[in-house]
């Protein structure tokens, strides 16, 4: 058994290059509501999608035009797989690169600091719930699993994976359409 999962393709959106901490949540709003516009993948994600016999997908529009842009569609989109979401703070007097301000709301997520969104906990044990979708999936479909998810999210299905006995082949990594695979002998 085979399951892989992809990181979705750069968005469009870009929006401004320095934003306030206040700023901030209307930027991630905006990421999360945009596709990949005409981002197209590397020829290693498309011979991963192709060899899929059955796609799970979150349902932001970056990890669905992502697909489309693969040429697959999706078996099942399911919220499991979303992004875990960025808190956002208010710190005053201060214009940062929005890449930054995420990198810092993403480890005051990791420390437990996370108001207003899910918390770590939480995003774990949907880890394991996205897991058992991935896992029944990969069993029925005899052959492998794709799932066009998410940087964070992918890394938490990956440990719930390796926990569970599964075998990491190839770690994904932080860029944008790269692909972790685990197989299960």
């Amino acid at each position: 058994m085979e399951i892989i999962l992809m990181r979705h393709g750069r968005p469009a959106f870009t929006g401004a290059s320095r934003v306030t901490s206040l700023e901030m949540a209307e930027w991630i709003s905006h990421y999360n509501l945009s596709d990949t516009g005409s981002d197209m993948p590397p020829q290693s994600s498309q011979a991963l999608a192709s060899s899929a016999l059955q796609i799970l997908s979150s349902p932001l529009p970056r990890a669905i035009s992502s697909l489309h842009a693969l040429g697959r569609t999706p078996d099942r989109i399911d919220d499991v797989f979303r992004e875990a979401d960025l808190p956002a703070f208010h710190i005053p007097g201060i214009r940062l690169a929005p890449t930054l301000w995420a990198s810092v709301f993403r480890i005051m997520w990791l420390c437990g600091i996370s108001p207003h969104v899910e918390p770590l906990a939480t995003a774990k044990q949907r880890a394991v719930q996205a897991t058992d979708i991935l896992v029944t999936c990969a069993k029925a479909s005899n052959g492998p699993v794709l799932l066009m998810g998410h940087g964070v999210m992918n890394r938490l299905i990956a440990r719930v994976l390796i926990l569970s006995g599964w075998k990491e082949v190839r770690r994904q990594g932080r860029g944008y359409w790269n692909a972790g695979i685990y197989h299960l002998d």
